[in-house]
């Protein structure tokens, strides 16, 4: 019996949808109703300084004022944050997290001091400053109350799993998170990043197709590692191409991008949004 599509749209609830943002939802929709499957819907919340409760409220009525609809619960990464402290035990278990006390401009200061850093996919790696601290003195550091990042190791962490690759709708396409550095996976206030949120959260939720914009198909191999260190399923992804505005930049919120709130305003309705969504792809 084949496996049920289940697919999601994971939105942060830091602005009102825009364009972008329905041409991702559709994305998922239509692959999860075409196949009989699940479409489900998730906020990505878990930063309390910038998301709010009036852009949850609108992301909700927006959807459904266009028609599209999910099943089951909406699921808040605000409220999961058990689940991904269990996965940074896990990792931990494994030795593979260290405490990063860096602040942005220290690790642009070393970056400068060695001559500069490659750019990654994700920009300049970390240079792994804080990897190699002695434990007496990263527990005194934390015990003093030191700002810290917990960052996974990731040379340490592909010689336990050896090489990784991902479905990308229909071919393999090889997963080397090398390049992207040691990246974050949580802070001393807050258990989760995006990284370790959305590996653990598509797992629970059962997801089996990841449809989103192409902008975060360089992240994919962090997420495959962190799927194959906590015994986690692979899901298939499909990375879509992004609605640019008139002068070829993304349509972002800080950039301005005209919202679903304000096209609604002006007289727009939803078979008219969902036709210029779908126009700029």
């Amino acid at each position: 019996m084949a496996t049920p599509l289940v697919t999601r749209f994971a939105p942060s609830p830091t602005g009102y949808l825009h364009l972008g943002h329905v041409r991702s939802a559709l994305e998922g929709w239509r692959a999860a109703r075409q196949a009989g499957g699940r479409f489900l819907l998730r906020l990505e919340d878990i930063d309390a300084t910038r998301c709010r409760p009036q852009f949850a409220d609108a992301i909700i009525e927006d959807l459904t004022w266009l028609g599209l609809d999910w099943d089951g619960p909406v699921r808040r990464q605000s409220e999961q944050f058990a689940d991904y402290r269990a996965a940074l035990d896990r990792l931990e278990a494994q030795g593979l997290l260290y405490p990063c006390f860096c602040t942005r401009r220290d690790i642009q200061a070393e970056i400068a001091r060695a001559g500069g850093a490659p750019q990654g996919p994700l920009g300049a790696p970390y240079p792994g400053t804080c990897r190699h601290l002695a434990a007496a003195e990263r527990a005194a550091r934390r015990a003093d109350g030191a700002d810290y990042a917990l960052r996974l190791d990731i040379a340490a962490a592909l010689a336990i799993t050896g090489p990784l690759s991902w479905d990308e709708n229909g071919r393999i396409v090889p997963a080397d998170p090398l390049p992207l550095g040691d990246v974050v996976l949580a802070r001393k206030e807050v258990p989760t990043s995006y990284h370790l949120a959305v590996s653990v959260d598509d797992a629970v939720q059962e997801v089996t197709l990841v449809t989103r914009g192409v902008d975060l198909f360089a992240a994919t191999p962090i997420h495959r590692l962190l799927q194959a260190l906590l015994g986690l399923p692979a899901p298939g992804y499909r990375h879509h191409s992004l609605l640019l505005d008139a002068q070829g930049r993304r349509l972002a919120k800080r950039e301005g991008a005209p919202t679903i709130r304000a096209m609604r305003e002006a007289g727009a309705g939803p078979a008219a949004i969902i036709a210029a969504a779908e126009a700029g792809a």
